[in-house]
């Protein structure tokens, strides 16, 4: 019989996965929910050191919480267990597991990330600016004291798919969190532990799914590439950061089923030319390029200051990757096919490594607009911007105040909203808001058909409010495409796309 071992994140007890454990249990498994020391206010089948609602004892930490379920793992009597972390869940669990290896058979991550190696459960807070806080916090108290438990659960992550009693419940219950649980680093586990089988749970609501995941993984993010493994499965379900609250039946049918050994197996596919690599699908004719600084001009063969297209890169991507984006292929020959049509093709790296990069890749933007404008061979009055990807919440600065000069934006592929888990919520990347302001600068926008879910929504955002305002919005729509399609799909109907939208750009760069 498999024994299932399910370890609540931040704020909450075992009373969470009541709804799973009772699914677990009339599937014929059994189910272990854990309310781990302090964090009372419900009743889990299974309690640390306190009485339900009577707080943390002094000097409760991450430390504690791998005691109770050593403790837990101690008192069952199936040879093995699987280990079910919820966010924060996962510290507490993978400590017990480099504990207790041999008693381990599979490690679960429900909606969280694998932590890296020493790193505090203050990491997996998507909030940035509530992180920061609680970072603040801790060096000014030694991480002594309690977090009050939240005022807006969606600054943890999206609470989409909850019914209102549960949202309800999930307050009522909820208990203040001993700050030291987040700070203290998770101890280094042994070889044991990273050979054990396991498996993550992915809710496209809060973040991304695994089609994402495996983009990711072929753009060669490093972080990922552990999770390229016939040990690793992976499923995903179409909600938010707590499915044991908006879809406990199919995330206890998941558990079982990853327990079996199920599950999707991301491919590295190493030996295959990565997408980004690939050559740009239009033939277009060679024009001169020159390293400027941190920008790459094509040139047109022309005389006198010609308008100019920035192109601006996705991402994140990782810092030591090499080539860099302004020598990927795909920008390269965008930018070769605006100098081939007598515009200035300009392209540069920024630093969007990470999502918490957006505010010093703005800066690299701008940075880089002023020295395109300002060289001579360029007509500063003339200038278009075109976003991808990741790329397109930087647009929402442009969006927001369009200087004079600016006479077009584009986006391609783009995300216009920041994603659930992003934590940028409260930040000014949001094109889909600042797009009210855009006045009469024309946008040409390029939609992919089978967009990644959690892109597609924020496009359709940004639609809703640039109708809403009248904003002056081309949509090129290509229904059988993907996301990257140049250099995946590279089809018929993928080059016309191109073409329509490069001489759309650069139509409204000769308009007077």
């Amino acid at each position: 019989m498999t024994a299932f071992v399910l370890v609540p994140g931040a704020h909450t007890g075992g009373w969470i996965w009541e709804d799973v454990a009772d699914r677990l249990r009339e599937a014929g498994a059994e189910a272990h929910p854990v309310t781990l020391t302090g964090m009372g206010g419900g009743h889990g089948e299974y309690g640390g050191h306190d009485e339900a609602g009577a707080g943390a004892p002094a000097g409760t930490d991450l430390e504690t919480h791998i005691d109770d379920v050593v403790r837990l793992i101690d008192e069952i009597d199936a040879p093995e267990v699987v280990l079910v972390g919820h966010c924060y869940g996962v510290h507490p669990a993978l400590g017990a597991a480099g504990r207790r290896p041999e008693r381990v058979a599979r490690i679960v991550y429900v909606d969280t990330t694998v932590p890296q190696d020493g790193a505090p459960a203050l990491e997996l807070i998507p909030d940035q600016t509530l992180r920061d806080a609680l970072r603040k916090q801790a060096e000014e108290t030694g991480a002594d004291g309690l977090l009050p438990p939240p005022a807006e659960w969606q600054r943890w992550g999206s609470v989409a798919g909850v019914p209102e009693d549960a949202l309800d419940r999930l307050t009522g219950l909820a208990a203040p969190q001993p700050l030291a649980t987040l700070t203290r680093p998770l101890p280094v586990p042994g070889g044991a532990v990273s050979g054990l089988p396991t498996t993550g749970v992915l809710c496209t609501a809060n973040g991304p799914g695994i089609a994402m995941v495996e983009s990711l993984l072929a753009l060669g993010e490093p972080r990922l590439q552990a999770l390229a493994h016939p040990r690793t499965g992976f499923f995903e379900i179409a909600t938010g950061h707590w499915p044991m609250l908006s879809a406990p039946g199919e995330l206890a049918a998941i558990l079982l089923r990853a327990a079996a050994g199920e599950g999707h197996r991301l491919s590295a596919a190493a030996s295959e030319t990565p997408p980004h690599l690939r050559p740009f699908p239009l033939d277009v004719p060679e024009q001169r390029r020159e390293r400027v600084e941190r920008v790459d001009l094509h040139l047109p063969d022309a005389d006198g200051p010609r308008p100019a297209v920035l192109f601006v890169h996705g991402g994140p991507v990782p810092a030591g990757m090499r080539p860099t984006p302004r020598d990927w292929p795909l920008y390269t020959g965008y930018a070769q096919y605006a100098a081939s049509l007598g515009a200035v093709g300009a392209m540069f790296d920024h630093g969007l490594h990470d999502v918490t990069d957006y505010e010093r890749a703005a800066e690299d933007v701008a940075a880089a607009v002023e020295l395109v404008r300002a060289d001579p061979r360029v007509d500063g009055d003339r200038v278009a911007l075109w976003f991808f990807s990741a790329g397109g919440l930087m647009s929402a600065d442009w969006l927001a105040a369009p200087p004079p000069w600016l006479r077009c934006v584009a986006a391609t592929y783009p995300i216009l909203a920041p994603l659930p888990n992003w934590g940028l919520a409260g930040s000014r990347f949001r094109p889909a808001a600042t797009v009210r302001a855009a006045g009469s600068l024309p946008v040409v926008l390029t939609r992919v058909g089978r967009e990644f879910a959690e892109i597609a929504a924020t496009v359709r955002e940004f639609l809703a409010a640039a109708e809403d305002c009248e904003a002056a919005v081309e949509l090129i729509d290509l229904p059988d495409a993907r996301h990257g399609f140049e250099t995946i799909d590279r089809t018929e109907h993928a080059r016309d796309a191109i073409e329509r939208a490069m001489r759309s750009v650069v139509g409204h760069l000769r308009e007077s």
